[in-house]
């Protein structure tokens, strides 16, 4: 990741697209875009030129906007009928945290975001990724690489180290922190509606 945070071999080439199609379907300049969204008309333009890497509460803001779900935002279609997506290292969509310090490449299928999303997750010293609750029920894991993460969900706290993983409440205030000295890696992956057998647990 050193050397890449912000530069355009970072940038997912479809997001741009993407975002202009679906600015342009619902016949909206990007002025009033901008209006609905609450994301500057500046870069709105300039995520549409692949010119910047959005932060997750940009890319949130215009899935809300748009009034579409997250993956169309993001998706490309593919048309090979056996392998369904190929993506290269370039084109794999990425989500920034509001410092600028954590760094989530999606990796799983985005057509099925709604059920469960799958992050290769890099978070630099000191970089801190707070979220929202997210619908009833999310359950988020975390399985960390190298490094370590200290992870906060609701009023609870705990540190996952290299080689443990952590299964935490996404329906709560969370936040994940890197409190170490060094680059921490880790995936992560949000079950967003519970499972009927975990949920008879």
């Amino acid at each position: 990741m050193a050397g890449k945070r912000g530069g355009r071999q970072d940038i997912p080439q479809g997001l741009g697209s993407a975002v202009q199609r679906l600015r342009k379907a619902y016949h909206m300049s990007l002025g009033e875009l901008a209006e609905v969204s609450g994301v500057a008309k500046s870069i709105i333009s300039q995520i549409e030129r692949n010119e910047t890497n959005p932060t997750i509460g940009t890319v949130m803001k215009l899935s809300r906007a748009l009034d579409v779900p997250l993956a169309e935002v993001l998706e490309e279609r593919a048309d090979t009928p056996a392998i369904l997506r190929h993506q290269k290292r370039r084109d794999i969509p990425q989500l920034v945290s509001e410092d600028g310090l954590v760094h989530l490449h999606i990796a799983g299928a985005l057509e099925l975001v709604e059920l469960f999303q799958w992050y290769d997750m890099h978070a630099a010293p000191g970089g801190v990724l707070a979220s929202d609750p997210h619908q009833d029920g999310c359950i988020e894991h975390l399985y960390v690489m190298s490094g370590e993460l200290e992870v906060r969900s609701g009023d609870e706290k705990a540190l996952v180290r290299s080689g443990e993983s952590l299964r935490y409440r996404g329906d709560l205030p969370h936040v994940i922190r890197n409190p170490g000295g060094e680059e921490a890696h880790a995936i992560m992956v949000l079950q967003m509606r519970p499972l009927h057998a975990m949920e008879a647990r």
